[in-house]
């Protein structure tokens, strides 16, 4: 086999992944990392973060985690970098990264987009690498170590994108002329600066400071944890929330873990799924109160044991759409406690605006005096992810239209663009889970494996999980959470691979256990 070359742009958990898979397809790739080590997120994160699933959840499929974790399921971020970092030792990934190399753009040269606009298959027949006509990618690297403005450019015949979605691009909020942060006399910054910061450093750096987090998901707990801790009542965090989300105590109700009531194959009997027969979507219709049932056990086994609505903090959706779309995480350990000793405020509201003092909720019925305010508000992975596109043409196609989700088959293939997947955009519970399976699958692919449908049928394959996503998780569909379907997923990938999907050793075991990374080992 002509030994093509490939691309991969990130080493984060996802590009470890990709690296790993490509390997031992027999191909040598060149993965491309701006930071001087790996880890992606887990490099730069909270010192407070733990792992938001289990770890035997949260692992690659052909690799246990190295140490006894029987009492602490739920590591640290330290020690999940050190199980990362001892993964890219153990496969030698480290021998093709290229650190400190920042991506500043790629270009498809070769074919025109004119050309590629009527193609008919995707890159022209359907394979990976093209129709033979040296259609190419050209990657535009900033040498970090060299300095700004010293770059270097690489011809690779296939690009995977690794680069995620929370990193990079801090989501910050529009506000009115004289009603934004230009105004306030404190500090303000965003969690990925925060996150940067060593964790002696971040800690001096809120200590005996009012601050104001602005956010309601995981990131903005964490860190009003931290505030508290740092300041105690004598300087109390205020916690601003808009949307309130499903932070939960524990995995497990009644002793029972929640993936028995989510992620195995029964529980996806009750969804109706992307591509399923009109016969068998009857079935979720007919089991639609069984699944109501569930999600309203679990929501009241969590509001009796967590004080959700003693502070107003009780979600607005319920539990099912919470695991479908993604927005489920674990409290910080405590968190409650400080609330009702009063180093946490929680104050809920639908706007906000900065004047000289702090912030003003609301339009101006309450102001939060503050000396630092941190938002908490996320990451436009989208902007980052269209921003690495040199071409117009290619960041609109990427784009799409705030009504419509990223045009992706198998959530990593875009009909129109050749030669390139994008891993770790549609998201799980589990992100590394998802993401090596598409590892796999792309590794599959680039080696022969298999060909694409024709761009007809892609497209038609990409509205089909549309409308799943718009079904199950409303205004969140574009978040690309494939977590309530991710068996069904996982099988459409093993098909096209010529895999068995059924990977359990037992029938019962099959439909009511759990699937994990574990069970796609040795693909």
């Amino acid at each position: 086999m002509d030994k093509k070359k490939v691309g991969i742009i990130g080493a984060g958990v996802s590009g470890l992944a990709a690296c790993k898979h490509i390997i031992d397809k027999g191909f040598n790739p060149i993965v491309f990392e701006a930071e001087p080590d790996i880890g992606g997120v887990w490099a730069h994160t909270l010192a407070s973060t733990r792992l938001q699933a289990s770890a035997d959840a949260y692992r690659f499929s052909d690799f246990p985690w190295p140490v006894d974790l029987t009492d602490d399921m739920y590591p640290r971020h330290d020690k999940v970098l050190e199980y990362v970092k001892a993964y890219a030792n153990q496969f030698d990934l480290v021998k093709c990264i290229r650190f400190n190399s920042r991506v500043v753009g790629i270009e498809y040269v070769g074919v025109d987009e004119e050309e590629m606009a009527v193609w008919d298959t995707w890159a022209g027949n359907g394979e990976a690498f093209g129709d033979g006509k040296k259609g190419e990618w050209h990657i535009t690297v900033e040498d970090l170590k060299q300095g700004l403005g010293v770059t270097e450019v690489f011809q690779v015949d296939f690009v995977i994108l690794c680069i995620g979605l929370y990193s990079g691009t801090p989501n910050i909020p529009d506000f009115p002329t004289k009603e934004g942060p230009e105004i306030f006399k404190g500090q303000v910054i965003h969690s990925m600066d925060y996150s940067n910061m060593a964790d002696d450093m971040a800690f001096q750096f809120i200590k005996g400071k009012r601050v104001a987090v602005i956010g309601s998901g995981k990131s903005a707990f964490d860190i009003a944890a931290e505030c508290a801790r740092a300041n105690g009542t004598e300087h109390p965090c205020t916690m601003v929330c808009r949307t309130k989300h499903w932070l939960i105590n524990d995995s497990k109700i009644f002793g029972i873990d929640l993936s028995y009531f989510y992620l195995n194959r029964f529980s996806e009997l009750l969804i109706h799924k992307p591509g399923q027969s009109f016969l068998a979507s009857l079935l979720p219709t007919f089991l639609s109160p069984l699944r109501w049932a569930i999600s309203k056990i679990v929501e009241t086994y969590f509001k009796n044991n967590i004080p959700l609505e003693k502070h107003g903090m009780v979600p607005e959706y319920n539990f099912g759409h919470a695991m479908s779309s993604c927005q489920i995480a674990r409290l910080p350990e405590g968190f409650y406690n400080r609330v009702e000793e009063g180093s946490i405020v929680l104050k809920k509201s639908e706007s906000f605006t900065f004047c000289q003092e702090g912030v003003v909720l609301n339009g101006g019925d309450e102001s939060i005096k503050s000396d630092l305010v941190i938002f908490a508000t996320g990451f436009r992975g989208e902007q980052k992810l269209r921003n690495i596109f040199v071409s117009p043409w290619l960041q609109k196609l990427l784009a799409g239209s705030s009504n419509t989700t990223a045009s992706l088959y198998r959530e990593c293939i875009h009909p129109r663009i050749p030669q390139l997947a994008i891993i770790g955009y549609s998201s799980s519970l589990t992100d590394m889970y998802v993401s090596e399976r598409m590892s796999n699958w792309v590794a599959h692919f680039l080696a022969g494996g298999f060909k694409l449908p024709r761009i007809r049928k892609l497209e038609a394959e990409i509205q089909q999980w549309e409308e799943y996503k718009r079904r199950y998780n409303g205004k969140d569909f574009r978040s690309s959470c494939v977590s309530a379907v991710n068996i069904w997923y996982n099988d459409m990938l093993c098909q096209d691979m010529g895999q068995n999907p059924r990977r359990k050793k037992s029938l019962i075991a099959e439909w009511f256990e759990p699937y994990g990374p574990a069970d796609y080992a040795n693909m």
